[in-house]
């Protein structure tokens, strides 16, 4: 279940003058001299638009007409330029003398020598291929299909996450998390999960839509010349013979709804994968993985395992070593020569995202670094750009959220006294992590050459993956964090029952302490609530205080739950951001109950902070419709409906439109677009 918000939206010019006074509905505003800033973009409005018409054109129609998306993006907004922001302040840690030069700590070494081995292309040039012979020529040597398992399990890494970002796609055959088990919170184990595919997802082989038939065919294209940069002989059939075993393991797939559905999950010993999911030498695999010694592995897609196992048996040998070889290309096409990481951007890039030109080396060479070694920029990053302050005012917000869901799992009419329990338990035990992780990670044992790009990036998946199968023989930590502080997003944990807000998203147009609260609130504290919302979504629902996946509801208050949940699928379903192209509701519902149920608490929350202060309610609900300013390419359009647990922002502004206070403050009417009559408002939490 997706847990990140993903943000993608725009720069904020900051108004002088609170909206409040000139804005549809307005009753109050606070003495012009003691006013603050209200963080509203009120160029970026478009006043000609009715609120109710369409509130996302009404809060941003004047910058998504004035905006042209740039030509290193599929998409653009809010979060995009904070990235890039964050970008900046990242290049300028990595390249700060102290940092690089003769007297640097180790691990700022460390950062110096990954980011220069990476921008260095003339020394990426001149080794070409040779730095991946080895590992070719091993494959070329595989002889059977024991071997065959073998070096597919030296391949795994800890690549998927299917309950806090829902990342499941990997090019390995499998993908593996670990984290405590579903029903055993005090206890680490592996879980599995589907790979296999170079394209996003299993519609990308199966759709009949004729896009996705063309994609087809450029992914064939791109598959046979990067064999051809490999200097493989018979490309354009070794190419066919991939893409066709891709497709028979699409086909073995679970869509992408189901994999969502965390209760299709089985506990598997390790003495059964054979029986299980015959077909394939799981001790070879298992051995080469470093996975022999667990017993209990979670099998997140157990239809799919077991059909991945049956094709291993199945298809030819020969095949299976042409998908190796070019998926150990494919996924390093960054630091290869570049020939290669050009023709890598105009598949995943052109072809997949429509986006024209492929973004500045050293952009990519920082967030390379920033991938591999993300602790030891997150604790400089901390240092230099997020303020003792700033994290005890977000402290103070995320206090008040946590106070106002408290008081709207008490309003509930529907919840029973056992349920009511249950959720104010969860509530209650749930941890948050502001900024930065309590303690870092150690990378002393890491080893980072200034000559050696793609040595580098293998060594540091290699340390991440090894550091998470350590957790096996460790004790379980609810304060573990799985963002970096320069992460632009938020993210629910629910076996943890736990939040992470990480430092780089702390920041304006999401929150700015020296303005007006109701932009804040209805940004930053929007998102707050929809983290803390994702514990009690149709997905967090189902795991109890300690995380552990349990039924903590009467029959009848489940059973309202959900008929509130379809009802706000239903709303997604008629959504159409293309012509030919509608929303999955249930595909996106998760994350839409946290946009509600967030939004909602967001209000109650700023509402209590006023203590006699006038409200800005108008402010409040055109900074939640700003902090999701966007604008996106159909291709990437196409990508995210097929793939994704979110929305598209746009209509996630559309939450409004369950939401009573909206309608009052905007004067929303009946003849307008968006208008709900209230028995149709959706209610959840």
């Amino acid at each position: 279940m997706e847990r990140s918000v993903k943000f993608f939206a725009t720069t904020f010019a900051v108004a002088a003058l609170s909206l409040a006074g000139c804005s549809p509905n307005s009753s109050t505003s606070a003495p012009a001299a003691a006013a603050l800033p209200s963080g509203i973009d009120v160029a970026g409005m478009d006043r000609s638009v009715r609120p109710g018409d369409d509130f996302f054109a009404f809060a941003n129609g004047g910058w998504i007409k004035a905006t042209t998306i740039p030509a290193d993006k599929s998409e653009f907004g809010v979060a995009t330029i904070l990235v890039d922001q964050t970008r900046k302040q990242t290049v300028e840690i990595i390249q700060d003398p102290v940092n690089a030069g003769p007297n640097a700590t180790p691990d700022a070494r460390k950062l110096a020598d990954f980011y220069a081995s990476y921008v260095d292309e003339a020394g990426i040039e001149a080794k070409g291929l040779a730095p991946l012979k080895p590992r070719l020529d091993a494959i070329a040597a595989i002889a059977d299909k024991r071997a065959l398992a073998r070096a597919i399990g030296e391949t795994l890494r800890a690549d998927v996450d299917p309950l806090n970002a829902t990342n499941f796609e990997t090019e390995n055959l499998l993908g593996v998390f670990v984290a405590q088990g579903l029903n055993d919170p005090d206890h680490n184990v592996p879980y599995l999960l589907q790979g296999g595919l170079g394209m996003p997802d299993r519609d990308y082989y199966v759709s009949s839509h004729p896009k996705m038939a063309a994609l087809r065919a450029e992914y064939k294209r791109h598959v046979g010349a990067i064999l051809t940069l490999a200097g493989f002989s018979g490309a354009a059939a070794r190419a066919a013979r991939i893409v066709d075993l891709e497709t028979k393991i699409a086909k073995a797939h679970a869509t992408r709804v189901d994999s969502a559905n965390v209760a299709l999950a089985q506990p598997w010993q390790k003495e059964t994968l054979a029986t299980k999911a015959p077909g394939i030498d799981w001790s070879a695999l298992l051995e080469a993985a470093g996975l022999n010694d667990a017993q209990t592995f979670i099998v997140w897609h157990p239809s799919a395992v077991k059909g991945l196992a049956a094709l291993v048996a199945k298809e030819p040998l020969d095949a299976w070593k042409d998908w190796l070889a070019f998926h150990t290309v494919n996924q390093v096409t960054g630091v290869l020569p570049k020939a290669f990481g050009a023709e890598g951007f105009a598949f995943y890039g052109k072809a997949l995202n429509g986006t024209p030109e492929q973004r500045p080396r050293w952009q990519r060479g920082v967030d390379a670094t920033s991938f591999a070694l993300g602790e030891i920029v997150g604790e400089l990053y901390v240092d230099r750009h997020f303020s003792a302050d700033a994290k005890a005012k977000v402290r103070a917000m995320v206090d008040d959220l946590t106070k106002a869901f408290d008081k709207r799992i008490d309003a509930l009419t529907w919840m029973t006294p056992e349920t009511r329990t249950k959720a104010k338990e969860k509530l209650k035990t749930l941890y948050v992590g502001v900024g930065y992780p309590d303690k870092w990670i150690d990378y002393s044992s890491l080893e980072i050459k200034k000559d050696d790009a793609l040595g580098n990036l293998q060594r540091a998946e290699l340390f991440e993956y090894h550091r998470q199968l350590a957790k096996l023989r460790q004790p379980v930590d609810r304060t573990e964090w799985w963002m970096t502080p320069q992460t632009v997003n938020a993210v629910n944990l629910p076996l943890q029952n736990a939040l992470n807000f990480p430092a780089a998203i702390l920041q304006a147009p999401y929150f700015d302490p020296n303005r007006d609260p109701a932009a804040n609130y209805g940004a930053m504290g929007a998102t707050i609530g929809h983290e803390i919302s994702h514990s009690f979504d149709d997905q967090g629902s189902q795991f109890d205080a300690q995380g552990r996946l349990a039924n903590w509801w009467t029959p009848q208050d489940l059973e309202h739950f959900r008929a509130a949940g379809a009802a706000l699928a239903a709303q997604y379903d008629a959504y159409k951001p293309l012509p030919d192209l509608a929303i999955n509701g249930q595909q996106v519902l998760s994350e839409s109950i946290a946009d509600l149920a967030g939004l909602a608490a967001a209000y109650d929350a700023y509402q209590l902070s006023l203590n006699g202060r006038p409200a800005h309610d108008e402010d409040f609900f055109i900074g939640f419709a700003q902090s999701w300013r966007s604008k996106a390419r159909e291709e990437f359009i196409r990508r995210q409906i097929a793939t994704d647990g979110h929305a598209p922002d746009e209509f996630r502004v559309a939450t409004v439109r369950n939401l009573d206070p909206w309608y009052t403050t905007f004067n929303v009417t009946p003849d307008q677009k968006m208008y709900l009559p209230p028995e149709k408002r959706v209610r959840v939490w």
